[in-house]
């Protein structure tokens, strides 16, 4: 499927803290629901950055290690297990879209959104789609070792080794939808599993799991990030945009008083 028909934006890749990018994806749904550009934006994270899943439980994160190793920790608004995003080793992206605009069922506009991250994944040469059967599950926690289903995880590698390379998710108000997206370019597979509380499997097992596109293809981050912004740019047709100062204002506050803050950080949703 085409991306709608809009006026669309592309944000070029950004380096900023995780609570930030956070606000950013809420600000820019913001954006497109009251009547301006609609984003699709590339982002780094710095420093890295656990995000938590919207429904984790807090304890399941290891503070003390995070703390020591310079790991932020924020939580995400979509569901899932937390991921560690390495400011090297992860690539992010987003797109802000108008609800009415997007086809209503999930998995649906879910395979919409999710075009450009398979188109871009073939233009660097990564063999990448969505797996062809469940995969079991092995620490819950964690996004990448969770179960691996057909409907929405993508893997990459040569057929007899087909490993997790992306985590995607998406949520839905009722004026915008928002979905954004890990991309694999480097597996740190102890500092991916340094950020969780007693996680039931070494590093080798991770690895086994989870593979980066530097494994499978002979290009730098530089490259392969702006392969991605060209991907996304040409996809949604977009001209080249930046945040406003309002926006960023706005994103600040909302970093401030909702990522960063114990409430939304250190307590489990139901239990508030």
């Amino acid at each position: 499927m085409d991306a709608p028909d809009g006026d669309w934006r592309i944000i070029r890749e950004e380096a900023r803290s995780g609570p930030m990018q956070m606000a950013l994806d809420e600000v820019a749904a913001d954006t497109a629901a009251e009547g301006g550009p609609w984003t699709v934006r590339v982002y780094r994270w710095d420093p890295s950055c656990l995000t938590m899943g919207y429904r984790q439980d807090p304890e399941t994160v290891d503070w003390e290690w995070c703390a020591a190793n310079g790991v932020d920790v924020t939580r995400r608004q979509t569901g899932g297990g937390g991921i560690y995003h390495d400011t090297v080793g992860d690539i992010a992206y987003s797109i802000a879209v108008p609800a009415d605009v997007v086809p209503g069922e999930l998995l649906e506009c879910y395979h919409q959104l999710c075009e450009p991250i398979l188109e871009f994944f073939s233009r660097i040469g990564v063999d990448a789609d969505y797996v062809d059967e469940a995969v079991p599950e092995i620490h819950h926690p964690a996004c990448y070792l969770r179960e691996l289903h057909p409907a929405h995880d993508v893997v990459a590698g040569p057929a007899d080794d087909r490993r997790k390379i992306a985590g995607n998710a998406q949520y839905r108000r009722n004026d915008a939808v928002i979905q954004h997206g890990s991309l694999t370019f480097s597996v740190d597979a102890e500092r991916h599993l340094g950020v969780f509380d007693d996680p039931p499997i070494d590093p080798d097992g991770f690895r086994d799991r989870v593979v980066g596109m530097d494994e499978l293809v002979d290009l730098d981050r530089a490259a392969v990030v702006e392969t991605l912004e060209e991907t996304l740019a040409e996809w949604a047709s977009a001209t080249e945009g930046s945040w406003t100062e309002a926006e960023l204002s706005r994103a600040r506050e909302r970093a401030a008083e909702k990522y960063r803050s114990d409430s939304w950080v250190h307590e489990q949703p139901g239990s508030r």
